[in-house]
């Protein structure tokens, strides 16, 4: 897994795991080079003492060095350095994705906005299966926040709305995504049969983001990489990946998970895409190819009304003459009218939604 790609004539590691310090080798890139940032940084838990269950067994909490932090102050110093690095290298119409806890996660959100992102949504992952608060002295601790944010505010950051409703079955995507947490077969475990890494997340969360917010081909960087979940649902979702891990562990384990990996078939990659991003097909354009005739009559869906073709490609019914958006509003009394789904044209006695045209047409630019 050793791919490059030349990014303002210097070499990006795509597919690779970078060893050492993640703002170090951030600043080794290439500026303006990748598409999406995925982050889940240190939380600087501030945990003191051991945590055991009710059975008095020991909770494997996250006690590592790399989440240990002298103090706020640290804490701060050390997210504006990463989030500057990240801004570098994260193309103007670029995004990141930051995950964290109520312990960090609003000192990095000031970070953010600090460092010149611009806020798009934060997002709440409540966790379906969360671990209990065993002391009983707070409620359980059943969700992270996730912020999405764009390079800047003129960014025209990529998102796929229409993939996203579709993985909700037609409902649009809310913020509060309700995913468990690794557990079983997913929850990797290192030779001893222990947690590989003890803030793994899951795939579910991942597959979500990058489909929603990334195409495929894509650049995603993630600077923190650990497990490399990012990496694996990448790889499987047709995008590239970089990795930064300065665990000799960690990437050990994500390298091998890695690389059992198979990458989707093409067809398999195609996503729901919203309509705005469609070629535009003006009405006019069905008349000039004669798909429908000047004269011609169109109806609208309830069987209320209906409107004659003109020639420039307009409508006229009784004293209103217009667009096939304008004509249907003044008909109904409205604002505003979507004329495509609007209107029908007969045909062997049939009603047919003018939108098969305009559709046939897109497909045809397609080809």
């Amino acid at each position: 897994m050793t791919n490059t790609k030349t990014s303002g004539g210097n070499p990006l590691p795509l597919n690779q795991i970078l060893s050492g310090d993640c703002v170090e080798a951030m600043n080794a890139l290439p500026e303006n080079s990748v598409d999406l940032i995925f982050a889940d940084p240190p939380y600087n838990l501030q945990l003191k003492g051991d945590l055991h269950r009710p059975d008095n067994s020991k909770v494997d909490a996250v006690d590592d060095d790399w989440d240990q932090f002298a103090s706020f102050a640290v804490y701060d110093e050390f997210s504006r350095a990463w989030l500057k690095a990240a801004r570098r290298v994260l193309k103007p119409n670029g995004a990141i994705w930051v995950i964290g806890s109520y312990h960090n996660i609003f000192r990095v959100g000031t970070a953010l906005q600090d460092a010149g992102f611009w806020i798009l949504n934060d997002v709440i992952w409540r966790k379906s299966n969360p671990m209990p608060n065993f002391r009983g002295v707070r409620l359980t601790n059943a969700h992270e926040t996730m912020i999405w944010a764009s390079k800047s505010e003129k960014s025209k950051n990529t998102f796929n709305y229409e993939a996203l409703k579709a993985l909700n079955d037609g409902v649009q995507m809310r913020s509060d995504w309700v995913i468990p947490i690794c557990n079983g077969h997913e929850r990797i475990k290192d030779k001893d049969g222990n947690k590989a890494h003890p803030t793994q997340k899951p795939e579910a969360l991942l597959h979500r983001l990058i489909v929603g917010s990334t195409n495929v081909g894509d650049v995603i960087l993630d600077p923190f990489f650990g497990s490399g979940t990012t990496g694996a649902v990448a790889k499987k979702l047709g995008r590239n990946f970089i990795g930064i891990e300065r665990e000799a562990s960690y990437r050990e384990v994500a390298l091998k998970r890695i690389k059992s990996i198979r990458t989707l078939d093409k067809s398999s990659l195609e996503v729901s895409i919203s309509k705005r991003a469609e070629p535009r097909v003006p009405f006019g354009q069905l008349v000039e190819r004669g798909m429908l005739i000047p004269g011609e009559k169109l109806h609208s869906l309830n069987g209320r009304h209906s409107a004659k073709i003109r020639a420039d490609g307009t409508l006229i019914a009784h004293d209103t003459k217009g667009s096939i958006h304008q004509v249907g509003a003044a008909l109904e009394g409205a604002p505003s009218c979507n004329g495509w789904t609007y209107w029908c044209f007969r045909k062997e006695g049939k009603n047919i939604p003018i939108d098969l045209l305009r559709q046939q047409i897109r497909a045809e630019m397609q080809v």
